[in-house]
């Protein structure tokens, strides 16, 4: 398992915790290019989630569709292996 999958993993082990809604879209081919790697709804928040791992930083279009989020009021974070940590402490602090 690649070091970004393991955050994806843990990610949603999280969001099933909290009883979010949580699902990640494709993007092979068929999806929008840039899309966060996970879409959330929690306390009727839209939550953008995009993983990385060793370091790795959002594309110029990745960060577009972040802003893009935050813009239209909903919530985005990157997630890392460094910051996994925060992510559900995060969450309770919404709304």
């Amino acid at each position: 398992m690649t070091p970004e999958k393991k955050v994806k993993v843990k990610v949603k082990n999280i969001l099933d915790k909290l009883g979010a809604y949580h699902c990640m879209p494709s993007t092979g081919g068929y999806g929008a290019s840039g899309v966060p790697d996970i879409i959330a709804c929690y306390k009727g928040l839209f939550v953008g989630i995009e993983c990385k791992a060793n370091g790795g930083k959002p594309t110029a279009l990745q960060k577009k569709h972040l802003k893009d989020i935050q813009t239209s009021k909903g919530f985005s974070i990157v997630i890392d292996e460094h910051n996994i940590h925060m992510l559900e402490s995060l969450l309770h602090k919404l709304k």
